[in-house]
């Protein structure tokens, strides 16, 4: 019954930096689960309550969504980790894929001296783990930008439904010249196609930190619009550690996002223009974990 939604355990969204546009209809994505935890397989629209500003929304339409993600894993091999510490990196890679679901696709792509496929997309997690045994230092310098620019014009050119997830293993060497159609085309296609993107900086002292405050300044930007994660790291040992955490972290954002409704909201009576604060709320017995207009749950 409508009476027992528990607004108390309501997430909110704001979305007055205009993502969505101003319509009487709009569309909203949720993950639901039942008090045990475990993502539910239905749901009907008396199940939700969406509010704008307090008022209440109808719910026209609810649409289970059970797209996949698909992970980029972009590598720097350059002269910023130094040939001592590719082992530290081959051990944060093992770690992160062990640590992402099954059936989940992956591209791996080292970045020095420019980006090279070392794994092309597969599934096959031993396929992944065989081309490690391929992965070797270069002494040239990473190229994050370029890297970045390129894996989301892959996303661009994929027209299936998915969620990407774009995960960045920098260093401060390299990239010195950045050209800022290229930065622009990269928060274009981010918009545009909702993706999560992480980004570890190490911030080196093999090589020439040239180029360091591209990285650090775009890294930060980057994440921040997507909502992902940014870690600026002292030592390469880290990367055995910190890659598989975010492969944790990418698994249980896809055990979300692979579970999700896409609701139909018709905004209340006289509501105009840009939109207020949304909120939402589930019925008694259900836990909603996450609330977007675009699917994306970091």
């Amino acid at each position: 019954m409508r009476s027992k939604l528990l607004m108390g355990v309501a997430v909110a969204l704001c979305v007055a930096s205009g993502d969505v546009r101003a319509q009487q209809q709009v569309q909203l994505y949720a993950s639901v689960a039942d008090v045990t935890g475990k993502p539910v397989a239905t749901l009907e629209p008396a199940d939700l309550k969406v509010l704008e500003g307090g008022v209440e929304a109808k719910i026209v339409k609810v649409e289970p969504v059970s797209w996949p993600v698909k992970v980029q894993l972009l590598v720097d091999n350059g002269i910023g980790l130094g040939g001592q510490n590719i082992q530290s990196l081959k051990d944060g890679i093992k770690g992160l894929i062990e640590a992402l679901p099954e059936n989940l696709e992956v591209t791996i792509v080292t970045t020095a001296p420019q980006p090279r496929f070392l794994v092309r997309p597969t599934m096959d997690k031993a396929m992944m783990i065989e081309g490690l045994s391929r992965l070797a230092p270069d002494g040239g310098a990473g190229r994050f930008v370029e890297s970045m620019n390129e894996a989301t014009q892959r996303i661009e050119k994929d027209k299936s439904d998915h969620f990407p997830v774009i995960i960045s293993s920098a260093t401060s060497s390299g990239d010195a010249n950045v050209l800022e159609r290229d930065v622009k085309r990269i928060f274009e296609r981010i918009q545009k196609r909702p993706t999560t993107v992480h980004v570890i900086l190490l911030n080196s002292t093999t090589g020439s930190a040239t180029g360091g405050a591209n990285q650090t300044q775009v890294g930060l930007s980057v994440t921040q619009a997507t909502r992902g994660r940014y870690e600026s790291i002292a030592v390469p040992t880290r990367l055995a550690t910190l890659l598989p955490e975010i492969g944790k972290q990418v698994a249980a954002s896809h055990e979300k996002q692979s579970h999700q409704f896409k609701i139909t909201v018709e905004r209340p009576a006289g509501k105009s223009g840009e939109l207020g604060q949304l909120s939402a709320g589930a019925r008694s017995g259900l836990v909603l974990q996450g609330l977007s207009t675009d699917g994306r749950l970091p």
